[in-house]
């Protein structure tokens, strides 16, 4: 079975307007190239200060998640939208929720984020995720039209296990929407986007924000979205600013990569 998918490489702010015609754009023209299975990034309809981010938090069947539905059924493609700051329990915090929409608009699950950014890197790269985020505990992993996704986002890259853990329960495409940081990213991305696959033998679809936001801490989003196959060869990259990375998805491509080097099967712990 093939898929041509695409990865959306966008530039979010606190402009929701803005973020909203981006996607709305970029979405369609993936479309129109003849792509099924389209991938948006983190904070795909905010990226700004933290406050607001949790001040206009919504449930997920509130108006954004509900016009990226309609979105997905008028094209009729399967739609990950990366993530949204969906509304939590918890004052003062939200969730960071990525979606996935079949091509008939309905919400086919959803995955919160595990893994917050904690980190004090440098003077430029100094953040505490876990402020204003609620970390989600559930691993996800659906079926679609197109195969078995395994969900995540950004940081959790940095967690082997996590994706191990995706492809014991069935993951042949791999999503890691992301935000990766300008400092981090220029350095870490691709290795870690490749080792990925390379270690689960999957498609990984790995879209990102690129360039400077107005969240007031991270300020520059490195980019670079990318289609990555089993073996670990980048089949798709997106440019440096707003734009798509586009290739095909062949399943088969997966199987005959695990026949050849069976390394569930080799796996010691």
């Amino acid at each position: 079975m093939t898929t041509l998918a695409a990865a959306v490489q966008l530039t979010c702010t606190s402009d929701r307007a803005r973020n909203d015609a981006a996607v709305d754009t970029l979405v369609r023209r993936a479309a129109r190239y003849g792509a099924t299975l389209v991938c948006t990034p983190e904070n795909t309809n905010f990226l700004g200060p933290h406050e607001e981010k949790v001040r206009t938090a919504e449930p997920l069947g509130g108006p954004t998640v509900t016009r990226y539905r309609d979105l997905a059924r008028e094209l009729g493609i399967t739609l990950l939208i990366g993530s949204v700051n969906e509304a939590a329990p918890t004052p003062g915090k939200c969730f960071n929720t990525s979606v996935l929409i079949g091509p008939d608009g309905k919400i086919i699950t959803f995955y919160r984020k595990i893994h917050l950014f904690d980190v004090d890197v440098s003077d430029d790269v100094r953040f505490m995720e876990s402020d204003t985020v609620e970390r989600g505990h559930e691993l996800v992993v659906a079926a679609t039209p197109h195969g078995m996704i395994g969900m995540s986002v950004c940081y959790d890259l940095r967690f082997p296990e996590l994706y191990r853990g995706l492809v014991d329960r069935g993951a042949r495409i791999l999503t890691i929407p992301s935000a990766f940081t300008l400092t981090t990213g220029k350095d870490h991305w691709e290795p870690l986007v490749r080792a990925r696959a390379i270690e689960c033998q999957a498609w990984v679809i790995a879209p990102g924000q690129v360039g400077h936001h107005d969240d007031r801490g991270l300020r520059h989003s490195w980019g670079h979205s990318m289609i990555v196959d089993p073996w670990g060869h980048v089949v798709g990259m997106a440019g440096d600013g707003e734009g798509l990375a586009l290739a095909e998805i062949d399943l088969e491509r997966v199987e005959r990569t695990r026949r050849g080097m069976p390394l569930a099967q080799h796996r010691r712990l």
